[in-house]
């Protein structure tokens, strides 16, 4: 079994080996430093101490500025700080700086000194034992939530399976995908699955702020800095060291700004803003987009040294319309979930809305599904979404008739180069909503009568004139359909399928 190892930071040589003494007498293993900034080099290459003794009065970074450098890359760390008096104001600034105790250096004939020493290290530790049992319990029901968040479809299993072979990796991550499908979540099991999982995740949305606040939020600045800077502040790099840092919208950075970025990749260092000084920094980078990176690199709007840098390893996260199978699930979880959180019954979801939510398209994906059950699950009344889903799938039935080729073809006489395309006379424009007006009575019974299903109807019956339309004007070229009609290859098959089209 491990001994419990107890770092000493103090500048008295001679207390030092005393209290090295004392900790090896009682089973631990104890090493000495003599300046805070020691301490902190070590522990970025080796193990961190399980607890540490740090005095007060030190030369160069003494005790409280250690005790806040620590706190800042390792809030668990349990430090207890060392005095040789008594002093209130000092105490109340290193609890309130995170101390988990503050003992006088033990020098009394009776030994009191040492007792109180002995305790405040095993309550320590008995406090770090807590932490790393709520650690695990968190970890267990952060694996539950993923299986359900993730869902068992092929593409999602895949994902999983990378971000296995990854995590242990201090590899640069890019994620891709839609808005909404839950590229955090990814990152975030990265990290979890990670040598950091104890260590800090940051986030920082790089579309929120301005390019000039950005760049503060990122690196952090010095006092005086810039107008408005009152105080020093700490940026997410250096909140992230030993950790990970998660960059959302790496796509709406400002070239000036990625060039900056790309240092910090390549040599692990940076200055803050109205600073010289260079601060080395051990962060893994996670990055996410739902921008089109290889146009923006093509129009100078990306750096294309800064995105292979970044795509050592990429994942592209499928919207949630390509993986139906677990909107179930996925409704499940959160039904229980904001049940849970905002004290509601936990009432399931109506077969009717279950079905609309396999016929829906979700242009939101996961965030918008969530979104949607938190409302009927607070409200206790599904009515509001209902008539949401309804309104989109009309307005998405409405765009596909809008959609239709506004032009025809004409036959030219024989031996003047075969048929042609001209622009048709002007035709008046049809209401889009007309489409579901005109369904067969037959065919609004066979649906149910429900607006959901009669949109779906329409949708079909639009797409279905679309394509016969396109398909005949361009003599079943199926390829060329698919250009004019904006969609890929093999989707225009599907869809061909789906409507029932057959050459006549």
């Amino acid at each position: 079994m491990r001994k419990p190892y107890v770092a000493i930071v103090d500048d008295d040589s001679s207390f030092s080996a005393y209290l090295r003494t004392f900790l090896s007498l009682r089973g631990y293993e104890a090493r000495c430093y003599t300046r805070g900034d020691e301490l902190l080099a070590s522990m970025k290459q080796a193990e961190a101490p399980d607890v540490i003794l740090l005095d007060v009065m030190m030369p160069g970074l003494d005790g409280l500025a250690t005790l806040r450098a620590l706190k800042t890359s390792r809030p668990e760390a349990q430090v207890i700080m060392l005095s040789g008096r008594t002093q209130a104001s000092t105490i109340v600034e290193a609890v309130r700086l995170g101390a988990a105790d503050y003992v006088v250096k033990p020098d009394d004939p009776e030994g009191l000194g040492e007792i109180a020493l002995d305790v405040a290290i095993k309550n320590a530790l008995e406090k770090n034992r807590l932490v790393s049992e709520l650690s695990e319990l968190r970890q267990q029901l952060s694996d539950d939530e993923d299986r359900s968040v993730w869902g068992n479809s092929e593409k999602m299993r895949n994902i999983a399976t990378v971000v296995e072979q990854v995590a242990d990796s201090d590899v640069t991550v890019l994620i891709r995908g839609e808005s909404g499908v839950g590229k955090e979540l990814v990152s975030r099991a990265i990290h979890q699955r990670s040598t950091r999982k104890n260590r800090p995740f940051v986030k920082v949305n790089c579309a929120a702020l301005p390019a000039e606040l950005l760049e503060s939020e990122l690196f952090g600045h010095e006092r005086g800095a810039f107008t408005g800077a009152a105080t020093t502040r700490i940026g997410k790099f250096e909140q992230a060291d030993t950790g990970t840092l998660f960059m959302d919208e790496i796509g709406e950075m400002k070239p000036a700004l990625q060039a900056k970025l790309l240092h910090v990749l390549q040599d692990a260092e940076f200055t803050k803003l109205g600073s010289n000084k260079r601060i080395n920094v051990d962060v893994r980078i996670v990055a996410a987009t739902n921008r089109d990176l290889e146009k923006m690199m093509l129009s100078g709007e990306f750096r294309e040294d800064l995105y292979y840098r970044l795509k050592v390893i990429e994942l592209t996260v499928p919207a949630l319309r390509e993986r139906l199978d677990e909107i179930p699930t996925l409704t499940d979880f959160f039904t229980a979930r904001y049940s849970k959180k905002y004290n509601r019954p936990l009432k399931p979801v109506s077969e009717q809305l279950r079905q609309m939510f396999l016929q829906y398209e979700w242009p939101g994906n996961i965030r918008e599904l969530e979104n949607m059950i938190k409302r009927v699950v607070i409200l206790q009344d599904e009515h509001l979404v209902v008539r949401e889903i309804e309104h989109n799938m009309q307005r998405v039935a409405a765009m596909a008739v809008a959609a239709t080729p506004a032009y025809a073809t004409v036959g030219l006489p024989a031996g003047l180069g075969g048929p042609m395309s001209f622009p048709p006379p002007p035709l008046p424009v049809p209401d889009p909503l007309d489409a579901v007006d005109d369904l067969e009575p037959a065919v609004a019974e066979e649906t149910g009568g429900s607006l959901a299903s009669v949109a779906k109807a329409a949708s079909i019956k639009a797409e279905r004139a679309a394509i016969e339309q396109t398909l005949r004007q361009v003599h079943w070229n199926r390829r060329k359909a698919a250009q004019i009609l904006g969609v890929s290859y093999k989707t225009l098959l599907n869809k061909i399928k789906e409507c029932g089209i057959s050459r006549a």
